[in-house]
């Protein structure tokens, strides 16, 4: 009788479930359901939150739709989510497990997610200086905790526990009374010293930081606890793996050497390969640098170019779009506007038009937004424009993490991953465009794949 580990991912922008056959590794069923949770921003402070309470129905209408058969031979649980951003819960009543086989979202808040942007960069600069090689940008948890502090400290008092959405489902499947958080987790939330696995402790007390509401730290790959209920036909008593990083878990299911380097395009962008094995981070922040290192596993690190603006950018044109379409009395839907978009830059295979698609700027530099160049009255069709906007995000990119980087690291070839790079025809030309080395494009290259994949090699 085969066995399975269910992998899962809680998106930005969707949910998704794998059953990952034990002995081969092969995916034997998946399912994945866009959240529709975004909140809208009425506050006027830049605010990026999300419903809990959808994305928790989303997740349980994702397992419920996988073969029942197999859920039945579920043999450990492993999860990945979205990074830096911040839910808060009350130890008891986090959730309800009275509705049959599944939980509900009980008591906490909305997920405040890693676009936020309520920290200020004034803001940032009145924090105190963390023990970490990482920076602390606005949409990091300590951050966020932070701005509560002295802009809603009766918000604070209404919960006891905090961590990542990924972080609440384990604790929800588990039934613990805090959190546990995984270094690849905390070290996005700031103020986490990875050479040490420990919180700042000393610097965050003298803060006034709500010290409770910090997760305890388990290794990445380990178990949380197991499951304190049946689950869609899952027993109860069932592994589950600490959540992880949905980064650290995308290029696991990819990187199948250490010579290769991971170039993932979905809401944001990223571009990382593996550092050597007995690489140390730098002591100190390095707030001006465009590369940072992520804890991986077994004290490991990738060296990241992280990117806030990728898929999120044409996103953002399609919106532009369809709003001035509305304001001229024409109305198309997003997706019919996208495949006119895609259509019309692959009969442009060049354009001279340049566009740096920086529109959320960059936590290297958050004042550098977007612009355009080189307009002419023979470049402005929406060809040329998608064309341009494609070929910019893979300039941004690569200008945070040059070609020559990559050879000196002895990368040899691009692994290209991610939604955005799937179903983006003019991408893929554009990133083969922009590597001397060459691309390929990795299979199940995704965080859900990638978080069941850990639980079968690390355990």
């Amino acid at each position: 009788m085969s066995t399975y580990i269910l992998g899962i991912d809680v998106g930005t922008t969707s949910v998704k479930a794998v059953l990952l056959e034990t002995g081969s590794k092969a995916v034997a069923a998946s399912h994945a359901l866009p959240t529709s949770s975004d909140i809208d921003d009425n506050s006027g402070i830049k605010a990026k939150e999300q419903h809990t309470g959808r994305i928790i129905d989303t997740l349980n209408r994702c397992i419920s739709l996988l073969p029942a058969d197999k859920l039945k031979h579920v043999s450990s649980i492993g999860l990945s989510g979205q990074m830096h951003g911040v839910l808060f819960w009350k130890a008891q009543g986090g959730c309800d497990w009275s509705n049959g086989d599944f939980f509900t979202a009980g008591d906490t808040s909305q997920l405040i997610t890693w676009q936020d942007g309520r920290c200020s960069s004034d803001f940032l600069s009145s924090l105190p200086a963390p023990d970490s090689h990482l920076s602390v940008a606005t949409g990091f948890g300590c951050a966020t905790i932070f701005w509560y502090m002295r802009h809603r400290p009766d918000f604070l008092e209404d919960f006891t526990v905090a961590g990542t959405i990924q972080d609440y489902v384990v604790s929800m499947l588990c039934g613990l009374g805090g959190c546990v958080m995984t270094p690849q987790n905390a070290a996005s939330w700031g103020f986490f010293n990875t050479s040490s696995n420990q919180w700042n402790t000393d610097i965050l007390k003298g803060a006034g930081f709500p010290l409770h509401l910090l997760p305890h730290c388990v290794p990445s790959g380990g178990l949380a606890g197991q499951t304190c209920s049946d689950w869609h036909g899952i027993p109860a008593g069932t592994p589950v793996g600490a959540a992880l990083g949905d980064f650290q878990c995308s290029v696991y299911s990819c990187m199948s050497a250490r010579t290769d380097a991971v170039l993932n395009i979905s809401t944001s962008a990223q571009l990382t390969f593996a550092m050597p094995a007995d690489f140390k981070p730098p002591n100190s922040p390095q707030p001006a640098s465009s590369i940072s290192y992520f804890p991986y596993f077994k004290d490991s690190y990738l060296a990241v170019a992280a990117s806030l603006n990728g898929g999120n950018v044409l996103a953002t044109f399609v919106e532009m779009l369809s709003a001035w379409m509305k304001e001229l009395g024409a109305e198309l839907s997003d997706s019919c506007l996208y495949e006119k978009m895609i259509r019309g830059a692959l009969n442009q295979e060049t354009t001279d038009l340049r566009v740096s698609p920086t529109i959320l700027g960059e936590r290297h530099n958050p004042l550098c937004l977007g612009q355009v160049n080189n307009i002419s009255p023979t470049n402005l069709s929406l060809g040329h424009v998608t064309r341009a906007m494609c070929r910019g995000v893979l300039d941004n990119i690569t200008s945070m993490m040059p070609a020559e980087r990559l050879q000196q690291a002895g990368v040899s070839r691009i692994v290209g991953t991610g939604s955005a790079i799937a179903r983006n025809q003019v991408l893929r030309q554009e990133v083969e465009k922009a590597f001397p080395q060459p691309v390929v494009y990795g299979q199940n290259a995704d965080s859900a794949v990638g978080a069941a994949m850990v639980l079968c090699d690390l355990l």
